[in-house]
């Protein structure tokens, strides 16, 4: 869905005459005539999609919004001009080469001052509609660099500043201006960020960070084109002021919003982060997750400068399932079966040497394979970049014994014996090489399991911390953690006595068919997604907005996490979709945590903004 404004070679002269274009639809496709002129501003409606074509899918969805824009500028050299957040848009879609294909040969900010003229380029401009965008834009309008601009507007943009642009355009040079809604990070196909962190101060919203949800939420819904009924978690006020505020939207933008009614209406569940404060404290064993965790993905790149003997060209690289098949094969795979089939690509390329054929055993001896054939590295750089990834991967989980701590944060996060649980605990304190992050989620899980617990030990293991020399703000963390997530603003049973009962049957589940006791925990949201699916989530604990309801078992259903969500919800979603026939689910959350950009968000929630933990999901460190 995208809303025309104005598609003109005199942008100002068009706008003073008032001309009012409006969409007649036709077999054909899409009729514009020009009619008297009641209203101020042309608008016109068309579909990006073909008719009747619902996905749910938003990497598409912001790829063929990039493809139409640089499509409708037609052919010629061209400058892509961008601002800082849809810079990050368009990269986690489309790689640079792809768009140098499309004739795009330069990209540039729009804020940057230092910018030559280049009359010979015509500008595609994606920016969001805020205010100082639109300021720079008048100012670039006033002394154009380029020949002729397309502007794109990532949101809703009003009828003053679109008024602002058409007294700025003197030289007639804007050729087209549209509202493309682009405006979220498509981070997989079924997963979408708005990369915001630190939304709410204590249970309400920051000032700013409503709006900005609101615009991403509403966005998200005319790229898939859907009007939903809306639902709601009643125990976070947080949550029931975001959908009214994107219930608001839909009614003020009524005709953006009037798609082609569906059999079954598609469903918006809003929830908030804090309902689930375990999910994200716990380490991760899928590549994607845990590549996140341990070294920090910020818009599908990775910063590996730190890791020892890194070779210059991988300093910084890119995992996209876009553009890399190893990638997107092995995304919801876990950590034994990605060394495997690393193994396997490189023992295929071995084979076709007649000499110096060597074992590859473990994945220093990949790594040394990758080291001694250059033309290997030349033929294969995505298996390379893939061998330093997970080379580094295995070399912080030996150096933190991770398999060690995750075993403890498994028991804590899914079964309910507090004597073992205690133990553990205690026991993973006095080892000198546990990390400080991991010795304090191990106490924070704690004190989220047992936080009410007769027996509970947590003043004997603050002070372990304390002797342990853990920082006094790491030590404040774990109460800020329960305050954020604790029982008293739980609206969900996240805790129950029926955990260790629940467990059993997945604890021989493992991947592979093989116990896998390092992936027995399911977020929340499995659960509350399950008993949506099944028509059985309370109305008393998620109620409908309004007087609309569903009756119908829920097909397309977006849900949107308040606070964060992780990629262990991101692979919750991702089963149910191939798991479940009919029903098309599409996760997004204000950003994607890590335990160290969660620990953040706690902070900034709780009042201790000053005492935020180091690295975030955005930009992640390691120890």
């Amino acid at each position: 869905m995208t809303k025309l404004i104005l598609v003109t070679s005199s942008f100002k002269r068009k706008y003073s005459k008032k001309i009012v274009i409006k969409q007649t639809e036709t077999n054909s496709g899409l009729k514009q005539t020009e009619t008297d002129p009641p209203l101020l501003l042309a608008v016109v409606v068309f579909l990006l999609f073909p008719l009747g074509v619902a996905i749910m899918n938003v990497t598409l969805a912001v790829k063929q919004y990039i493809s139409k824009m640089i499509e409708n500028s037609g052919p010629g050299m061209k400058v892509l001009l961008m601002d800082k957040e849809t810079t990050s848009i368009v990269s986690v879609v489309y790689t640079q080469s792809e768009i140098l294909q499309k004739e795009v040969y330069l990209f540039e900010r729009i804020d940057s001052q230092n910018r030559d003229n280049m009359k010979h380029l015509k500008a595609i401009c994606f920016l969001r509609p805020t205010k100082e965008n639109v300021e720079h834009l008048i100012q670039e309008l006033r002394r154009p660099k380029y020949s002729v601009y397309f502007i794109y507007f990532s949101n809703v943009i009003s009828k003053s500043e679109i008024k602002a642009l058409a007294e700025a355009d003197e030289q007639e040079v804007v050729a087209e201006v549209q509202e493309f809604y682009g405006d979220f990070i498509a981070v997989n196909p079924h997963v979408f960020s708005l990369n915001l962190q630190g939304v709410a101060r204590g249970r309400s919203w920051e000032a700013s960070m409503l709006s900005r949800c609101t615009q991403g939420l509403t966005s998200v819904l005319l790229a898939l084109k859907k009007c939903p009924i809306i639902r709601y978690q009643l125990s976070s006020d947080m949550s029931k002021r975001l959908a009214e505020s994107v219930k608001q939207i839909i009614t003020k933008e009524y005709e953006l919003f009037d798609f082609r009614k569906t059999e079954v209406p598609p469903l918006l569940l809003i929830l908030d982060r804090s309902d689930d404060a375990i999910t994200p404290l716990l380490n991760q064993w899928t590549y994607q997750a845990m590549v996140h965790e341990l070294l920090g993905l910020n818009n599908n790149r990775i910063d590996l400068s730190r890791v020892p003997g890194i070779s210059k060209d991988l300093r910084e690289v890119v995992l996209s399932a876009e553009n890399d098949e190893f990638y997107a094969n092995n995304l919801y795979l876990n950590f034994g079966e990605i060394g495997t089939n690393i193994k396997n690509l490189m023992e295929d390329f071995q084979k076709k040497k007649p000499k110096g054929q060597q074992k590859l055993e473990s994945i220093s001896d990949m790594k040394a394979f990758v080291d001694n054939y250059p033309q290997f590295k030349k033929m294969s750089g995505t298996v390379s970049k893939h061998v330093t990834v997970v080379g580094e991967l295995s070399r912080l989980v030996s150096e933190r014994q991770l398999m060690e701590v995750s075993e403890v944060e498994q028991e804590l996060a899914c079964q309910n014996d507090h004597s073992n649980a205690q133990q553990n605990v205690r026991r993973l304190l006095q080892n000198p090489r546990l990390s400080e992050l991991d010795a304090v989620r191990l106490v924070m899980l704690y004190a989220l399991r047992y936080e009410r617990h007769s027996s509970s030990i947590l003043p004997s293991l603050m002070d372990e911390l304390s002797r342990r020399g853990v920082s006094e703000r790491h030590r404040r963390m774990v109460k800020s953690v329960v305050e954020y997530g604790g029982k008293r603003v739980r609206g969900s049973d996240l805790i129950t006595p029926t955990d260790a009962v629940a467990i059993t049957k997945q604890f021989f589940k493992g991947l592979s068919g093989v116990e896998n006791v390092y992936t027995q925990h399911q977020p929340l949201l499995h659960d509350t997604l399950d008993q949506l699916i099944k028509g059985r989530l309370k109305d008393s604990q998620f109620p409908y907005l309004g007087a609309s309801s569903l009756r119908d078992r829920p097909q397309d259903i977006i849900v949107f996490m308040i606070g964060g969500a992780t990629y262990e919800e991101a692979l919750t979603v991702y089963n149910l979709n191939r798991n479940t026939p009919g029903v098309r689910i599409v996760l997004g959350g204000s950003i994607i945590h890590n335990t160290k950009s969660f620990l953040e968000e706690v902070m900034l929630a709780t009042g201790h903004s000053g005492d935020r933990a180091q690295g975030s999901g955005r930009h992640g460190n390691r120890r």
